[in-house]
């Protein structure tokens, strides 16, 4: 999420821009979207109340914020899964703290049916990637399957093994990630 003070300085500039400064941003329409409890700013060596206090929620706009929820889950009607809304119910039940805590240690308790668990990452990748060298040109099968780890390294594993299962040789593409700027000695 962004600091509040970015929103704050849109709302003024806006405001300025537009010629009217009696209006939030101007008279502008501004839609915000996503999970509010999970996008806290992130605040380099900050305490939790660093990032609290740089929330959207702790601003004076957002007592002008028309909080809209929705009511059906696109993606889980799309798919027509009886174990893709579960999932997405579990999930939100989660989001919502709903979930039962074990009272000895304080956590929750995922349900047996929650995730699968694999054993090596081979199993994982062809649980996700099923026939992957007759499926891998296609675009739209590609776009729907994901794998997330927690940190690059494992990401990077990961990827390794996904491309060393596709069929031909691979062509590698170098990048810069950085910019010189030459400045001119006056």
């Amino acid at each position: 999420m962004a600091h509040k003070k970015l929103l704050e300085a849109l709302d003024r500039t806006l405001r300025d821009l537009r010629g009217k400064p009696e209006l939030l941003f101007g008279g502008a329409l501004i839609l915000l979207s996503g999970d509010f409890r999970q996008t806290l700013p992130v605040i380099p060596r900050s305490t939790p109340a660093d990032e609290l206090n740089a929330c959207l929620k702790s601003s004076g706009l957002w007592q002008h914020v028309h909080k809209l929820s929705l009511k059906t889950n696109i993606r889980v009607q799309l798919q027509n899964e009886a174990s893709a809304d579960l999932f997405a119910k579990q999930l939100l039940d989660m989001g919502n703290g709903k979930m039962a805590i074990d009272q000895l240690t304080q956590c929750i308790t995922l349900p047996d049916d929650f995730c699968r668990i694999t054993a090596t990452s081979d199993e994982l990748i062809a649980k996700v990637f099923p026939n992957l060298p007759q499926n891998y040109r296609n675009l739209q099968w590609l776009c729907a399957r994901a794998i997330l780890e927690a940190n690059n390294n494992d990401v990077n594993a990961i990827n390794f093994r996904i491309q060393n299962k596709i069929p031909g040789d691979l062509t590698p593409y170098k990048s810069i990630h950085y910019s010189i700027i030459h400045q001119k000695e006056h």
